[in-house]
């Protein structure tokens, strides 16, 4: 968006960006092609220039979050190439992005960045039937093309204005010239024929084909047919271009032409465009189904790029888990799809709304409104969520007409209020506001209140998803130890990090047991499961553990008298653990094992590898089980590294690899604080964040002289 103070006359010629983009559509030989520049305020990626496909395909992937999950969005952040070779590659790595673009093609995103320039991105996609990889060549032209935009980006030195909607560029000029044997021999075929362009414009009809669309031809060149002939302005009927122009493929549909003919289209799609028939159904042929459509009672459909845009964003809606999830996700994607700069979401409580979180307004605003009554006349969130109608106001006169007592409290100039309704019950209430007046069209209208319904949907999930959260957290914090003890001689920090999805609890455990002045006990286990069950009798292992410890049991007594007592209560879960004994004044340590990963031995020379140990059964298997002890030297500046199976059963690696690859990495990391050496580790193992399972993490080093403190 423009602001004052721009100087046009520095910034980089729209033309030569359209230039460049329609080349590299070109030479790549490419169907279609857009440019994204980077709204570094919004963290948005917005779509300024597209060509090979008419404009308002192009709704869906107009603004893109950097954040999201997002081939365009990937390539910018990563500065990489990112190429997707099919629809099924698509919907593996994107599925959000693939509910918006169901069709069969390739696509790549070549990132736009230089020193000093605005970052964005050159999206390019070919049809069906292409090689699913990318060659060096294609590869090098791509990034090629990038690099001469971002050359002009670099050489203005300001980034571009973005526009309210992309650019349309001409790929292929508009040519509606027609040899006359040509001419002559369309006309003589039966039926009628057409010839769209790449953006979908008319550019050849026959006699026949004006006659069987009943309309004037002249009145048809170089226009949309669903603008030409509005019985064609139907999703369905525009979803059958799409997929022909992006898929290449032939599509087949009836369409009914008022009062009652029923047409047959046949689409042909080429690289340059596509050749339509038309021909008048035959009765006989007519398929049951087909009965006349009756124009809807109120506005137009919905477009079909705004159904797959509605599509997208219930995609990403059901990945959000907790209140904040569905704050940032709908800041993030939903706000930049309707151009909005504003966002409110409350909750009905206790006859208040109140806000549980919100974007684009200053922290006094959200002062002010946060816990009012529901029958305030300050804002209209209260009578929109009693009546349950959304209210939508495009300049600040409307609103004061229809609220007069409505206060300014901020500087928004348009405004959507959509009820949030679950079952007919009011959850809360969200507000989408711009800084600009803005009319809302029916389609707006209509996509934005759907989403009313699965924001609704997804906020109602997320405060129960949120009030489990909370429990989980309490019962595994009362589990776990509070504190570790502090011990003369050895320095000790753990970490238990549940599972990234699901419900944060599970069976993971640590402890460390001060036995005496001299010795001590750590103990690390994994019970099976994430749940309530595994999460109790983890504490049921923790507590026989430590009271065996304490009376003075061995390792390997400790882990057979724990056995028993799990084979009597006899539990559906099983049990691994790790239990350890550190004589910290003849510097040894005795491990014992119930099918748990070996430690992490970092030598003082830095020398790091697995502990070899011979470990038993797990617990809670069968009560005569043994679990023979190891002994090994403990020098001072050792390092132990006790875990669960979560920090290296990675998905797609060997857990043998990983555990090596761990090792390596500890081998030639800074060890001296050991909090931070934590995230380090855990870090290597899971540099995206994501781990699939829970993890415990203990870590133990010597450094002198024993004794408790």
């Amino acid at each position: 968006m423009s602001r004052p103070g721009d100087r046009p006359a520095t910034r980089p010629p729209e033309q030569a960006l359209d230039r460049t983009l329609a080349a590299a559509v070109r030479r790549t030989r490419a169907a279609a092609g857009g440019l994204y520049v980077l709204d570094e305020r919004r963290r948005v990626l917005c779509l300024v220039a597209t060509g090979g496909l008419p404009a308002e395909y192009a709704e869906p992937w107009t603004r893109i979050a950097l954040a999201a999950p997002d081939p365009v969005a990937d390539a910018v952040r990563e500065d990489r190439l990112v190429w997707v070779g099919g629809l099924e590659e698509l919907a593996r790595c994107y599925p959000r992005a693939a509910a918006a673009q169901p069709y069969r093609f390739c696509m790549a995103a070549a990132p736009v960045s230089g020193p000093g320039t605005c970052r964005g991105a050159l999206l390019l996609l070919w049809p069906a039937g292409r090689s699913p990889r990318a060659g060096h060549r294609e590869r090098a032209r791509m990034m090629h093309a990038a690099h001469r935009i971002s050359g002009l980006l670099r050489a203005a030195g300001e980034p571009p204005v973005i526009p309210e909607q992309p650019r349309l560029v001409q790929v292929h000029g508009l040519d509606t010239r027609a040899p006359q044997a040509a001419l002559g021999f369309a006309e003589r075929l039966p039926g009628g024929s057409l010839a769209l362009d790449t953006e979908g414009r008319i550019t050849f009809v026959t006699s026949s084909a004006a006659r069987l669309l009943n309309h004037d031809a002249a009145s048809l060149l170089g226009r949309l047919p669903w603008q030409a002939l509005p019985w064609l302005d139907d999703p369905a009927y525009a979803d059958k271009y799409r997929t022909a122009l992006l898929s290449r493929e032939p599509v087949f549909f009836h369409a009914l032409r008022p009062p009652g003919t029923w047409l047959d289209f046949y689409l042909f799609p080429g690289p340059d465009g596509i050749s339509v028939r038309v021909v008048e159904t035959a009765l006989a042929d007519r398929p049951p189904t087909l009965m006349p459509i009756k124009p809807p009672s109120a506005g137009r459909p919905i477009g079909v790029s705004r159904l797959y845009q509605l599509m997208h964003l219930a995609a990403a809606l059901t990945e959000a888990a907790g209140v904040r999830d569905v704050v940032d996700l709908v800041a993030a994607q939903i706000l930049p799809s309707f151009g909005a700069q504003g966002l409110v979401l409350s909750t009905a409580e206790a006859g208040r709304l109140k806000i549980t979180g919100h974007r684009g307004y200053p922290p006094e605003v959200i002062e002010s409104l946060d816990g009012l009554p529901l029958d305030t006349v300050i804002t209209p969130a209260g009578q929109v969520l009693a009546s349950g109608v959304p209210s939508f106001f495009a300049d600040p006169a409307e609103m004061a007409r229809s609220y007069p007592k409505t206060p300014k409290l901020s500087d928004k100039q348009a405004w959507a209020f959509l009820p949030l309704i679950v079952s007919g019950r009011p959850v809360g209430c969200c507000i989408v506001s711009y800084e600009r007046p803005h009319t809302f069209t029916a389609d707006e209208r209509a996509v934005l209140t759907s989403l009313a319904g699965l924001i609704a949907q997804a906020m109602d999930r997320a405060r129960l998803y949120d009030a489990t959260h909370q429990l989980a957290h309490d019962l595994q914090q009362a589990l776990l130890p509070r504190t570790l003890p502090r011990i003369n001689g050895l320095d000790v920090a753990a970490r238990y990090l549940p599972a990234s999805h699901g419900m944060d609890i599970g069976g993971d455990f640590y402890d460390v047991i001060p036995l005496d002045q001299h010795t001590t006990a750590a103990v690390i286990g994994d019970v099976q499961g994430h749940s309530s069950a595994a999460a109790a009798l983890m504490g049921q292992v923790r507590t026989a553990v430590h009271a065996h410890a304490t009376a003075g049991a061995t390792p390997d007594q400790v882990l057979a008298r724990t056995n028993r007592v799990l084979t009597d209560v006899e539990p559906d879960l099983l049990v691994s653990c790790l239990y350890a004994h550190l004589d910290l004044s003849a510097h040894q340590i005795t491990l014992a094992s119930a099918g748990h990963a070996p430690p992490l031995m970092r030598s003082p020379d830095g020398r790091t590898a697995p502990l070899t140990l011979d470990p038993g059964p797990l617990l809670g298997i069968h009560a005569g089980a043994l679990y023979p002890p190891t002994t090994v030297p403990l020098p001072v500046n050792t390092l132990l590294a006790l875990y669960t199976d979560g920090l290296v059963e990675v998905p797609g690696r060997e857990t043998d690899d990983t555990t090596a690859g761990l090792a390596d990495h500890l081998a030639r990391t800074d060890v001296s604080d050991l909090d931070q050496l934590i995230d380090n580790l855990v870090h290597h193992s899971w540099p995206q964040g994501w781990h699939t399972d829970d993890i415990a993490l203990l870590l133990l080093r010597t450094t002198g002289a024993p004794g408790r403190a």
